[in-house]
């Protein structure tokens, strides 16, 4: 009886000791804002049409400690600005864009990892769509990209723009926004499209293939007949020229946007640009579109085989399977957990975090 009792405490303790160490900082606080900002500037690089996003609030965070370094599982909260991502401003002078245009959120779950004491995202799932909260009556509404009568309109007004500048043929790079207003004097188009310096040693213009090429994204608001447009032209950084070297520097190149030759818009039927959806899922499967309050839980069963990729890497953890189940506080060892208090406590909730615009 006393070797059964023994073997049952001991079988506890170790099924207590295989539980993943989770730690739940505040969603606010300076650790989980330094992870929010690393996943804000990734996302932001892998995302090459549109406009950048800007995070507004944090709704959840778990670090995991790892042999090879603490994991985090983020959810987080973005909102697009009206900066292009060609445009090398700086997204903190960038400006969320109101909800009277027509909001769009994006909602994502990241993965990164803390090695060194350098963050590095290694996984994440996004979606983006429409904000339909606060919906504005007589407010201009988001187009599709590829809206015929509204991409009629942008042409007329880059023409428009081509007859007001002077050795310099623009042509349409890509469309970021096409939107409608009613007014007392009818329906108007709102849009917005970034333009580049053309070639046109033949007709018609080809954007140049030239990595300085003048880039710069128009405004433009009206009818077909009467409209007004301004384009703002990106700043092109110069690159510091050492005085002693007599090499040449290289020049700063923009971001990467491909041109789409076989039509303005690639977004068939959506009214914005998507954040990019997907990397490197496999590499963590708490990633999920909406997340569910999951914890990872020892496996019973033995791990099935792995999936690789052409290189022979595995594309699977080579640990054991996670399986899921809802959030069960002695399912995860918590640390980091305030101490038992006999007075009144101050409610604090971890998470979600503030938020930082709407």
């Amino acid at each position: 009886m006393n070797l059964l009792s023994f073997t049952v405490v001991l079988g506890l303790l170790v099924g207590t000791w295989a539980q993943p160490i989770v730690r739940r900082p505040l969603c606010d606080s300076p650790e989980a804002e330094e992870a929010a900002l690393v996943a804000q500037d990734y996302l932001n690089a892998q995302h090459h049409h549109g406009y950048k996003y800007v995070l507004n609030q944090i709704d959840d965070i778990k670090v995991y400690a790892k042999p090879d370094g603490d994991e985090y599982d983020m959810e987080v909260d973005l909102l697009e600005t009206d900066c292009h991502v060609l445009d090398l401003l700086p997204l903190a002078n960038c400006t969320v864009r109101p909800k009277v245009q027509t909001a769009v959120e994006g909602d994502c779950d990241v993965v990164l990892k803390k090695v060194g004491g350098v963050l590095k995202v290694i996984a994440f799932k996004c979606k983006s769509e429409v904000s339909t909260e606060d919906f504005c009556l007589g407010c201009p509404s988001l187009l599709p990209l590829n809206n015929t009568d509204a991409l009629d309109f942008v042409h007329a007004s880059l023409t428009t723009f081509n007859n007001m500048t002077v050795n310099t043929t623009h042509v349409l790079l890509e469309v970021g926004r096409l939107s409608s207003q009613v007014v007392s004097g009818g329906p108007i188009f709102i849009t917005e499209y970034v333009v580049v310096e053309g070639n046109c040693t033949e007709d018609p213009c080809v954007p140049l293939n030239d990595a300085m090429a003048a880039r710069g994204i128009c405004t433009a608001k009206g009818t077909i007949a009467q409209h007004s447009v301004d384009c703002k032209m990106f700043s092109t950084l110069i690159p510091i020229v050492d005085a002693n070297s007599t090499a040449a520097a290289d020049p700063v190149l923009p971001p990467v946007v491909h041109v789409h030759t076989h039509g303005l818009s690639h977004k068939h039927g959506h009214s914005h640009h998507k954040l990019t959806a997907l990397h490197n899922p496999h590499q963590n499967v708490l990633l999920s579109a909406e997340s569910a309050e999951v914890v990872p839980v020892v496996p019973a069963a033995a791990a099935p085989a792995a999936d690789y990729d052409s290189a022979g890497e595995s594309l699977t953890s080579k640990e054991p399977p996670l399986f899921f189940r809802k959030r069960d506080v002695s399912a995860a060892i918590m640390v980091d957990a305030p101490a038992v208090q006999t007075g009144p406590v101050s409610l604090v909730p971890v998470c979600p975090g503030r938020v930082r615009f709407f």
